[in-house]
Formats: structure tokens, sequence, C-alpha cells
């Protein structure tokens, strides 16, 4: 009777949790997979209304651009090094905060606290610091070593690594934390009793048991990465200088001039390496999994 009866259950549970997810479903759907669905389409015809099909015409178009290889670039270039120099911050001082040291939930707060501020504000106080006529350029100024226009040089881009390493060092920290403060101490005291010092706990326990955790965190990290338009957007405008010209840059650009197929093949290429990325991500954190156990 009891073997009957499960099967019910469960048949009636997923029922009413389908029930309760089913206006979120729709949602996504709506918003987001459809439109995203009906972008591919349009990246593959001449127009979008009563357009025909082209094959990868545009792809190939848009592999030649020049603008667009230049935001493909600086895209990579950003990531490329913004990404590791967060992961090795974060985890330094994740690992110093785990321990005993002077004002450590003062400073947890100080590299939290960028979460929360707008991104209005934080560009505003990047503009005072770094703009030609800003604190940096006036303490130079007064050193005589002369002023430079950071935003619209080479510069440019050394300005948006640290304003993205600033805004999300607190939450990777956060993460390598909860993935500290879950291996077990009893590793650790063996160690010690063994005669292992601290550089050895570090490789041999420390960053073996925070695997998962670093491989997550650089997954957040690379696709957070991608979402460092705003800043630049509000930072230097619509056309900013060729160093930060960024893939949203292109994108953003293709939509005001209405070159929707442009725009939704640039959108499908970016989807489509990021996915690619994670995936690779995942595998390789999967067969280290296995490795290890």
């Amino acid at each position: 009777m009891n073997r009957l009866r499960l099967p019910r259950l469960l048949r009636r549970d997923g029922m009413a949790a389908l029930l309760f997810l089913a206006p979120s479903l729709a949602g996504f759907a709506v918003f987001f997979v459809i439109p995203f669905a009906i972008g591919i389409y349009y990246s593959f015809t001449d127009q979008t209304i009563g357009g025909s099909f082209v094959g990868f015409d545009n792809y190939k178009e848009l592999l030649a651009s020049g603008s667009f290889r230049k935001a493909a670039n600086n895209t990579l270039l950003f990531t490329g090094v913004s990404v590791p120099l967060l992961l090795a911050l974060s985890l330094i001082l994740a690992v110093l905060l785990n321990q005993r040291v002077w004002l450590r939930n003062w400073l947890q707060t100080a590299f939290i606290l960028p979460l929360v501020v707008p991104v209005a504000s934080v560009v505003m106080i990047w503009q005072i610091l770094f703009d030609w006529n800003g604190s940096l350029n006036a303490w130079m100024n007064g050193l005589h070593w002369g002023r430079i226009d950071w935003l619209k040089s080479d510069g440019s881009m050394v300005v948006l690594v640290i304003m993205y390493i600033w805004k999300n060092i607190g939450y990777d920290m956060i993460l390598f934390l909860a993935g500290l403060q879950s291996i077990p101490q009893d590793y650790y005291e063996t160690a010690r009793i063994e005669g292992a010092g601290k550089l050895r706990q570090l490789f041999h326990i420390t960053l073996v048991y925070l695997t998962p955790t670093l491989f997550f965190v650089l997954l957040i990290s690379i696709i957070n990465s991608f979402k460092v338009f705003r800043e630049t957007y509000l930072l230097a405008g619509d056309y900013p200088y060729d160093r930060i010209y960024m893939l949203q840059h292109y994108m953003n650009n293709m939509f005001f001039t209405l070159d929707i197929q442009r725009l939704t093949a640039a959108a499908a290429l970016m989807v489509g390496c990021i996915v690619l990325l994670v995936t690779v991500l995942l595998s390789v954190e999967r067969r280290f999994r296995e490795f290890m156990e």
C-alpha cells in the first residue's frame, strides 16, 4: 500500500512545484529565452522584417569588421588581466582574514562595502580621482611630474582593471572565506604534528581542498568581467578611448544604428564563447574532483 501511495505523492508534489514555478518560468521564457532565440534567428537573416536566410554571412562580415576585432581583443585582454589579479588578491585577503587579525570585522566590512555602492557613485569617485583635473593629476602636478589624461591613453585599461578589482574583491573574498572555513581543522592539526610548515599546509591542504571554490569563483569572476560595460559607459561614454572599447560598446552602438544583424551575431558569438569556457572549466573541475576522490 505504501509503495502505491509514494508515486502518487511524488506526482502531486511535482505538480504543486510546477504550479509555484510557472510564473517564474513564464517570465524567464518571455523575457530571456524567446528574445534570445529570435535574436539567433535574426543573426542568420539579411533584415528583421521579411528577411531572407543568408547563412553565416553576417558572422563573416562581423569577423571582418575592425571595430569588432578591436572590441573583442580589448575584452579578452581585460578579462585575461583582471580576473587572475582579482583571484590572487581576494585569495590572499581571505587567507589573512581567516586568521585572528586585528580589526578583522572592520576589514571585512571595508572590502564588502563597494558591493552596496551604486555604480553611478563608483564612477563619480573614479572620475574625481583620474580625470584630467582630478586628484591624482593634481598630486602629480604638485610633484612636478606633469599630468596624464588617464581616460584617453593606454592607462585607461589600468584604470578599468583597478575599478573592477575594487568593486568585486569583497565578493570573491567572502566566497573564499566560506571555502576556507569548510576545510576541517583536523587536517591542519595532523599536518602540524607531522612537521609540515605553513607553506606546505597552504599548497597540500588549503589549495587542494579549496579547488572547487576556486573554480566557482573563477567562473563568477569571468562572467562579472563581461558586465563591466556600465562602469565603462558612465566613465568614458559611447565611444571611449580605443583601449577600453569593449564588446558591449560595439553591441550598444549597433543597437543605436539599428544594425540588428551585427548586434545579434555579436551577442551570439559572445554567449557561445562564454558557454564554451564554462563547459571547459566545469569539465576540468569535475576531472579534478574525480582524481582527488
